[in-house]
Parts: C-alpha cells; sequence; structure tokens
C-alpha cells in the first residue's frame, strides 16, 4: 500500500533542459507531420503556407514570454490555473480547470495516443483502426441498420500507452524526466534529419521555383471538384482564420511546463527560460520543416496528400518506399514523448485545484514518490474513456477556441496584477510589455471572433462546455459551505 499525504510536497527534481525538453516534447506531436495540407487547402500558395508557419511560431513565442512573468511570480503546481485564480477569482481558475480535465488535456491525451497507433499500424497491420476486436450492438438507426459499439486494435494500442505512461509517472518524476529528455532530443534529431535530408536529397529546383513562382496569390481548393478558387474579402479572413486552427494546435500544449513549477529547480528562472527556449526551438523547427515540404512536394500535392499525411510524401520523396516506415517511427516516437509530457503536466492542475476544494479530494495527495498519482490515474480513466467513444475528434474541433480564451484571460492578467499586486516580487517581467502581450490579445481576440461567425457548428460548442462549468462551480461551492470544516 503507497503511503499518501495530504500535506506532502513535490521534491525540485528538474532542470532547465529538463523543462526545455517537455515544451518541446509536449508541443511536437503528430500536428506537423499533417496540418500543413489543410492550411494548403486553404491559402493556396508556398508563401502564404510559410506565413502562417511564421505568425503562429512569433504569437506562441509572445505568449510564451509573456508566460515568464507570472511563472516567476507564482512559482508553483498549477501553472496557468493559479495565474488565473490570482488575477480574477476562483471561478474563472475552475472553468480554466473543468476545461482542461473534460476536453483540453484528456481529449488531446486520446487523439495522440490514437495517432501512435494509426502509425503503429504501418508497421504492423493487426494494431489497425479496421481490426475489430468486440463488437455490441447499441441500437437501430433511422434506415433500420444495426448501430454497433466497436472496440479496436486501434483504441487497445493507444489506451495501452496512455495506461503504460500513467504508470510509469506514478512511480515518480525522476523516471518520467529521463523518457521525457531521451525521446524529445531522439525527436528534435530525428525531424532535423528529416530537414537536412529533404533539402539536400529530395529537394528539386522546379519544385522550388514552381512553387514560389505564385507564391502570394490566394486560393481554396475544393475538394469535391479538384479545382482551386481564387478568394478574397471576408472569405480570405475566414480561410487565414481556418489555417491558424491546424498550426496553432500543432504549437499547444508548450504551457504544461508551468503545471510542474513545484517540482523545478530555480522555478523563478528555469520556467520562464524552459518557456522561451522550447517554444522558439519548436517555431524555427516547424517553419523549416515546411519549407522543406516546399522544396520536394507541388503544392498542389501537398493539399492533396492522402489523409493528409504531407510528411509521408516527402519522404517517399527524400528515402523511397522506406520512407513511410522512417516516418511512421517517428510520429511513434514523437506521440509518445508527447503523451508523457501531456500526462505529466495534467495531472499537477487536478491536485492544485483539488487543493482549492474544487476537484476530488483524493486528487489533493501525492503518493511516496510525491507525485498526484491518483489525479494521474483519474486523467487516465476519462482520456481512456474518450478513446473508446470515438468522439474525441470532435472534441478537438472545440479545443483551440477554449484554449486561446483562457490565453488571453491569462496574459490579460498579467495587466491585472501590475495594478493588483504592483509592489509583488517580479524576478522576470514580460519581454516587451506592454505592447507585445497587447498584441498578442488583439491577435487571439480576432480569431476568436472569427472562429465563431465561421465555425458556430463547432466552435459555439466549446464555448457551451466552458460555460457549463459554472453551475458546477456553484454546486461544488455550496457542498464545501454545507461540509462543516474538519477539526
Amino acid at each position: 500500500m503507497e503511503k499518501e499525504s495530504q500535506d506532502g510536497s513535490f521534491k525540485r527534481e528538474l532542470g532547465l533542459l529538463d523543462g526545455t525538453m517537455l515544451v518541446v516534447g509536449s508541443m511536437i506531436g503528430s500536428g506537423i507531420f499533417i496540418v500543413s495540407a489543410d492550411i494548403a487547402r486553404q491559402v493556396g500558395s508556398a508563401g502564404w503556407l510559410i506565413v502562417i508557419w511564421v505568425l503562429t511560431g512569433l504569437v506562441t513565442v509572445i505568449a510564451a514570454v509573456s508566460y515568464g512573468e507570472l511563472s516567476a511570480m507564482f512559482p508553483k503546481a498549477g501553472g496557468q490555473y493559479v495565474y488565473l485564480k490570482e488575477a480574477y477569482n476562483k471561478l474563472i481558475a475552475f472553468l480554466y480547470g473543468w476545461s482542461f480535465f473534460a476536453v483540453i488535456q484528456t481529449g488531446t491525451i486520446a487523439a495522440v495516443g490514437v495517432a501512435f497507433s494509426k502509425f503503429a499500424a504501418y508497421l504492423y497491420e493487426p494494431f489497425s483502426e479496421t481490426n475489430i476486436l468486440w463488437q455490441l450492438q447499441t441500437g437501430t438507426a433511422a434506415n433500420g441498420a444495426a448501430e454497433y459499439f466497436s472496440l479496436s486494435a486501434a483504441q487497445l494500442v493507444s489506451i495501452v500507452t496512455i495506461v503504460f505512461l500513467t504508470y510509469l509517472n506514478s512511480r515518480g518524476v525522476k523516471d518520467s524526466k529521463t523518457l521525457q529528455t531521451f525521446l524529445t532530443i531522439i525527436k528534435i534529431l530525428s525531424l532535423f534529419g528529416l530537414i537536412v535530408f529533404g533539402f539536400t536529397l529530395g529537394a528539386k529546383a522546379e519544385v522550388w521555383n514552381a512553387n514560389w513562382s505564385d507564391a502570394w496569390s490566394l486560393k481554396s481548393l475544393n475538394v469535391e471538384s479538384g479545382s482551386w478558387v481564387t478568394i478574397g474579402g471576408s472569405v480570405l479572413f475566414a480561410a487565414i482564420s481556418a489555417s491558424l486552427v491546424g498550426s496553432l494546435f500543432s504549437s499547444d500544449a508548450w504551457n504544461g511546463v508551468t503545471f510542474i513549477a513545484g517540482e523545478i529547480k530555480k522555478p523563478e528562472r528555469n520556467v520562464g527560460l524552459s518557456l522561451f527556449l522550447g517554444t522558439f526551438i519548436v517555431s524555427v523547427i516547424y517553419v523549416l520543416a515546411n519549407l522543406m515540404y516546399v522544396a520536394v512536394i507541388p503544392i498542389n500535392d501537398i493539399a492533396t496528400a492522402k489523409s493528409d499525411r504531407v510528411a509521408v510524401v516527402a519522404a517517399q520523396h527524400i528515402f523511397g518506399n522506406a520512407g513511410t516506415i522512417i516516418i511512421a517511427l517517428m510520429i511513434m516516437i514523437s506521440t509518445f514523448a508527447c503523451n508523457n509530457g501531456l500526462i505529466m503536466a495534467g495531472a499537477r492542475v487536478y491536485y492544485t485545484m483539488a487543493k482549492d476544494g474544487l476537484f476530488f479530494k483524493k486528487a489533493a495527495t501525492l503518493n511516496k514518490a510525491s507525485v498526484p498519482a491518483w489525479a494521474l490515474w483519474i486523467q487516465c480513466f476519462w482520456a481512456s474513456a474518450l478513446c473508446l467513444t470515438g468522439k474525441y475528434g470532435a472534441l478537438l474541433d472545440f479545443v483551440m477556441i477554449i484554449v486561446m480564451i483562457f490565453y488571453i484571460l491569462t496574459i490579460l492578467g498579467i495587466f491585472i496584477l501590475r495594478r493588483k499586486l504592483p509592489n509583488a516580487e517580479r524576478p522576470y517581467r514580460a519581454f516587451g510589455y506592454p505592447i507585445l502581450p497587447m498584441l498578442y490579445i488583439i491577435f487571439a481576440t480576432v480569431f476568436c471572433v472569427s472562429l465563431l461567425i465561421t465555425k458556430m457548428s463547432t466552435c459555439g460548442w466549446g464555448v457551451v462546455i466552458m460555460l457549463a462549468g459554472i453551475p458546477v462551480y456553484y454546486l461544488t461551492k455550496q457542498k464545501e459551505i454545507d461540509s462543516p470544516p474538519a477539526n
């Protein structure tokens, strides 16, 4: 039986390298290998494809260096949840934690797990989602066809990886940080290798020149007809917003290091530095990867890549038929390391919420390895459930707007805390304040409004999920009031 302590404290065992590798490892999942296809369909040119990725990198780094001030002020577990609570109140912080558990972190863990299993099926076909292991009839559709709940091999593999990584993290931060650093270094080297080999072995002058000969004309691909349509005005605005959803989602999860600040050595310095170094490294890799795609693949082939697997097409151009296996291995390593970072960081938010009485009480305990094991396992359970439902893909459509709303509120919190706590110790001050943080707020607000206008059917539900936390919060508060404090 593991000894648990409500008053236990985290061990500060993570240094600057560990923090930076957590940021990089959590950010690089499967997105960079696939989302450029959708961006190319939306904007239709090499120039705008690169602009989207450069813009994504800039706003991500601006957000990260802005968070540095908050991480230095509140160098403890919980990260963004703590910043929102200090700047606003428990309700806003709870809505973030609620959304984080219901959709953001667990939905992302589920999706990354299934991405791992999909590419594992390249190497071993029985892991495929078409391999149905068990089926149960659940009803009859309107057309008379039977409806089934199915368990595929891909779902089972994804759940096994989530359970394994949760178990590894429950044994202490040392094992999981070693795995994270090791896999992330492999991930960075392999991505740089793909980029270098792409430019040296796969690049063709005629492809590069053709892609850049009409680099700034904006057009959208009609998937049904296969024809390109010139766009402008409000359609252009919608296309750019839709393009940014994929690139921003691929660049998300950088704030995970703030959740484990309680385990970082010299957090007032290392958390902010990890945020900057990690986001900068990933942004450079993403831009270089897309420049490599443009050097190797015609823009039309990028837009029409089978199952959006642009990196597979690139690897086939570079390495021949062996390219598919190389990319499958790269994505398996990438997604495995990504989920390790997500699982490690996520549980610290539930731990901090539980300490505030806003989550299951057991989540506020640490085991003998000084990690929130119960929080890890409840996260594992819900992420696994999302894998089983098969509906996590739709949930991820909702994620980006919720994420951006809370990024806006958190960075706005810097301005609020400067007035609210003018004399508080600030070991690090937000770079470029107030201009850069304000530019981010404006950009993110325009992005969110555009999404609500152009994708209300999905993003609107994202906001509904977030707001559904309000009655839950007040029910929790009422229970807290009704229960007398323990002696």
